[in-house]
């Protein structure tokens, strides 16, 4: 049985479980995909009313952009176990002889790195949504403000919750493995920083505004 085939309530129960899949990363790949529905329904919201009409070619990106990150996120928490997995399957492999630690090395050490790939996608993926985002704050519909914000809050938790990932990861391996990813990371992490920020004052600003 897959992620997608699991009720909300399920996968609440084998996230909470001792075992160590689904996890953190999962859990960051499912709240890229709440982000991403959040996402969808303001930018519907927006193209819905001529009122908001200059908002209108920011919600078709944003709406674009959401459902390709709805289909991909369920599939991107499935990979995230998996990954993790590997890594278990790696660490049993036997140890007996210099060429079965050797070989049980690089099996960890691959594992891995893989381990540590498939959350960078997920947190490059919610970095890209949480522009969106940004954009249905400051030009959509102003009755959906507090749905984008949550929107914003989910796709910064999902690309902090990946990074955790991806970091834990590195630092289990050698520095020369993965140095794309440990070049990558830190203007990610300070992006994803800068526009969760952004989000955050532009529904504040917007709230306030429907107050007066």
């Amino acid at each position: 049985m897959t992620l997608a085939d699991l009720s909300l309530r399920d996968f609440e129960s084998a996230l909470a479980s001792s075992e160590p899949t689904p996890g953190g990363g999962t859990a960051a790949a499912v709240a890229l995909g709440q982000a991403a529905a959040l996402t969808s329904m303001v930018a519907s919201l927006t193209l819905g009313s001529e009122r908001w009409a200059d908002g209108h070619d920011s919600a078709r990106r944003a709406l674009e952009e959401a459902e390709r990150v709805r289909r991909d996120a369920l599939d991107l928490g499935e990979e995230d176990a998996v990954a993790f997995d590997a890594v278990m399957e790696a660490f049993r492999l036997p140890k007996g002889t210099d060429e079965e630690k050797a070989a049980r090395r690089g099996s960890i050490r691959a594992a891995t790195l893989h381990a540590a790939e498939v959350p960078m996608r997920t947190a490059e993926r919610a970095l890209v949504l949480l522009d969106h985002v940004h954009a249905m704050v400051n030009h959509g519909n102003p009755n959906a403000i507090s749905d984008a914000g949550m929107a914003s809050l989910l796709a910064s938790a999902a690309a902090k919750g990946a990074v955790f990932n991806v970091q834990i990861n590195l630092d289990a391996l050698p520095l020369e493995y993965g140095a794309d990813l440990r070049e990558r990371l830190p203007s990610l992490r300070e992006d994803v920083r800068v526009l969760g920020r952004q989000c955050m004052e532009g529904v504040r600003r917007r709230m306030d505004a429907q107050r007066t």
